[in-house]
Parts: C-alpha cells; sequence; structure tokens
C-alpha cells in the first residue's frame, strides 16, 4: 500500500495538508487526532481499502507507519 494513499485519506478525515504526515507522524501528538477521529481513519480505510481492521488493533496505532504495517497485514 503506498504511503502517500494513506496520508491522502488520513488527511481528508482530518482535515490537514497532506504533505504535514510523516511515516512518523503520532496521530494524538502531531495530527491531533482525538478517539473520534480514530475511528473515522479507520472506517474510511474500511471503505476505501475494502478491508476489517479489528476495533482491538485500533489502540495499538499510534503513528502513520503502524497504520501500513497494519494495512499491508490485511491485504
Amino acid at each position: 500500500m503506498e504511503f502517500e494513499k494513506i496520508a491522502g485519506i488520513i488527511a481528508e478525515v482530518l482535515n490537514i495538508d497532506p504533505e504535514d504526515i510523516t511515516p512518523d507522524s503520532n496521530f494524538t501528538e502531531d495530527l491531533n487526532a482525538d478517539s473520534l477521529d480514530m475511528a473515522q481513519i479507520v472506517m474510511a480505510f474500511e471503505d476505501e481499502l475494502g478491508i476489517e481492521i479489528d476495533p482491538e488493533d485500533i489502540g495499538s496505532i499510534q503513528t502513520v507507519s503502524d497504520v501500513v504495517e497494519k494495512i499491508k497485514d490485511l491485504t
């Protein structure tokens, strides 16, 4: 999965510039995402990519690279 596509989905949900997102970006500290934002991001990934992320796994997702790895595991 391309990082750019994942960053684009995150940027769309959070209404930020995709250029502000790096693999090391922390969702809460760097991107100011709260738990509702995370739920919306996960739903967007599921809709856009046709995957299903286990709700228990959401808590372990801290950075954008965590999302990339999780999506790689699911595709």
